[in-house]
């Protein structure tokens, strides 16, 4: 974990964040540039630094992350209406913070 990382500093609270959600494994807070009516942000507490990173011994946090967004989606009032979750992976794929983070957008009418 660099010092520079900006969603490590969420993590670790430096930086002042509403956590919508915690867990052992992550935290859930709203983009700051929402793309939709409702965009959340899955952010693991283990820096890791892209998709590209990702080992086995990681699969705990996917799991985690998709039940999260699981339960933030009937939280937000998504759940029936529909939502999409998905990770942007290096600076080609649209990644502007290198800490593993999954993006779930709904709640248009």
């Amino acid at each position: 974990m660099g010092d520079e990382c900006l969603f490590c500093k969420i993590v670790n609270r430096e930086l002042d964040s509403e956590f919508l959600m915690e867990t052992d494994e992550l935290v859930v807070f709203r983009d700051i540039n929402p793309m939709a009516p409702v965009h959340l942000l899955f952010v693991p507490k283990k820096h890791i630094r892209s998709v590209n990173d990702i080992t086995k011994e990681d699969d705990y946090i996917l799991s985690a992350l998709i039940f999260a967004a699981k339960e933030m989606a009937v939280r937000t009032g998504v759940a029936e209406s529909g939502y999409r979750l998905f990770f942007n992976v290096e600076k080609g794929g649209g990644q502007e913070i290198f800490h593993l983070h999954m993006h779930m957008i709904g709640g248009w009418e």
